[in-house]
């Protein structure tokens, strides 16, 4: 009898164990479920001052385009169901989760933004032609002159991003959260322009570097649906931006406000 109890109770407790084993297994499961998100919207910018350099060593040009002005281009003038989607001012996200529990995720940031110099009087120092020169010209295209990144100054992100939940209804189909966000990566600008009526051969490229940081407020339906609003700060710096015979360069800041459509599984 006493063999048979402590048998009993050896299969009992082997039984208890394995049990315990898979329930964490099964747990465990349950942690490293993600969430991937998706999200696709459009946006507004306000641009600082900011200095454009030309260097055209060929021609014996190395001047200063001084705290030159500028400004974003919407882009819905024939209106909103009359022209591609990926006309106007646009942008998309996507995220996953790599800490489920700390609320963390990694983020491709997309700003398809557009930058175009205003007609103004620019101030030029520096060498033109070989001289020394400190002047003024009136900088627009009749006068031969415009600087777009109007198909783009594209600011291109990989941001880390902290949710921060603010409200959940009983029923769990509305949610509320914060988001903060910041990152670093390239710019990939589309550079069109004309200076003393000589035009570049517009073109895309790879050309320098951003930094941003974001603050979002996202309200979910459903636990699948989101509107997602941001308020954004980006630094770019350009550098060796294609012109006629020669490069460029600049940095400026961009203060953005988004808003988004987007799925969350």
């Amino acid at each position: 009898m006493k063999n048979r109890y402590w048998m009993v109770m050896l299969l009992s407790i082997g039984f208890l164990s394995l049990q315990f084993s898979a329930n964490a297994q099964t747990k465990k499961k349950k942690e490293k479920k993600g969430e991937f998100y998706f999200s696709w919207g459009y946006n507004a910018e306000w641009y600082t001052h900011s200095s454009i350099r030309v260097m055209q060593s060929s021609m014996s040009n190395d001047y200063k385009l001084k705290n030159v002005s500028a400004r974003d281009h919407l882009g819905w003038d024939m209106g909103i169901f009359k022209i591609p989607l990926s006309i106007p001012q646009y942008n998309y996200r996507i995220g996953w989760s790599i800490n489920k529990k700390k609320n963390l995720f990694f983020e491709i940031n997309f700003d398809h933004t557009k930058y175009i110099l205003r007609d103004q009087d620019a101030h030029i120092v520096g060498k033109l032609n070989n001289r020394q020169v400190d002047t003024t010209v009136a900088f627009n295209e009749a006068n031969g002159f415009f600087y777009y990144l109007n198909n783009g100054a594209n600011f291109l992100l990989f941001n880390l991003v902290k949710r921060y939940p603010i409200y959940q209804s009983p029923n769990k189909n509305f949610k509320l959260d914060g988001f903060g966000k910041a990152g670093i990566g390239p710019l990939i600008p589309h550079v069109e322009n004309m200076l003393f009526g000589v035009k570049n051969d517009p073109h895309f490229q790879v050309g320098g570097w951003n930094v941003g940081t974001e603050a979002a407020l996202r309200a979910t339906f459903y636990k699948t649906v989101y509107l997602e609003y941001s308020n954004k700060l980006d630094f770019a710096s350009y550098s060796g931006l294609g012109i006629n015979n020669g490069t460029m360069r600049q940095m400026f800041g961009t203060y953005e406000m988004i808003l988004n459509l987007g799925f969350t599984f």
